[in-house]
């Protein structure tokens, strides 16, 4: 089993900003695996899908970003699903715009979704896959940068990234070791 949550806002307003590029690539991720999302449970929207025999679900909480780990708590607790089995796609202003990064485990860095997902979950022991935000270009606080609205310039740039990672992700929830997917994806 495999649980792929992907971190944003739930309001619409909140749809085309940097911050919601999780949301977007699980979106992808659930196009890939042939999942539809259609129920709420958890405090999440959710997909369910069946990859080689095993259930994949596919979320977006429903909660504000900084409360992620509330839903991503509950979905856990719902599949009796270890954080081993989870897989989490972010926004990562740290990295560079249109850059994905894969990694086993980690920290929150500076992310206040991810923040959230470690203290509710006790651990940073999961899968994560950040889609890189970050622009030389712009000057103005972090805060901000997250959620204001992607450059029409950058879409293009930026759906290739979200669309990069949700194959990613497609790739763990079909059993590739994490070692093989960093190789294959990350940059």
């Amino acid at each position: 089993m495999y649980i792929i949550v992907g971190l944003g806002n739930p309001e619409q307003k909140y749809f085309k900003t940097f911050h919601n590029m999780g949301y977007l690539a699980v979106g992808d991720a659930a196009n890939i695996l042939g999942a539809k999302f259609k129920k709420r449970e958890c405090e999440a929207l959710t997909a369910e899908a069946n990859v080689n025999g095993e259930k994949v679900i596919l979320a977006q909480p429903l909660t504000y970003m900084n409360n992620s780990g509330r839903a991503v708590k509950q979905l856990l607790a719902k599949y009796r699903a270890t954080p081993s089995e989870l897989v989490v796609l972010y926004d990562d202003y740290d990295i560079p715009k249109g850059k994905i990064r894969i990694r086993p485990d980690g920290s929150a860095g500076t992310h206040n979704g991810m923040r959230s997902v470690i203290a509710e979950i006790g651990t940073g022991n999961f899968a994560r896959i950040r889609i890189g935000i970050r622009d030389t270009e712009v000057n103005i606080p972090i805060m901000n940068y997250v959620l204001s609205n992607v450059r029409e310039e950058d879409y293009d740039l930026f759906v290739s990234a979200c669309n990069r990672a949700a194959r990613a992700a497609a790739e763990l929830a079909k059993g590739v070791p994490c070692e093989r997917v960093m190789t294959d994806f990350n940059g």
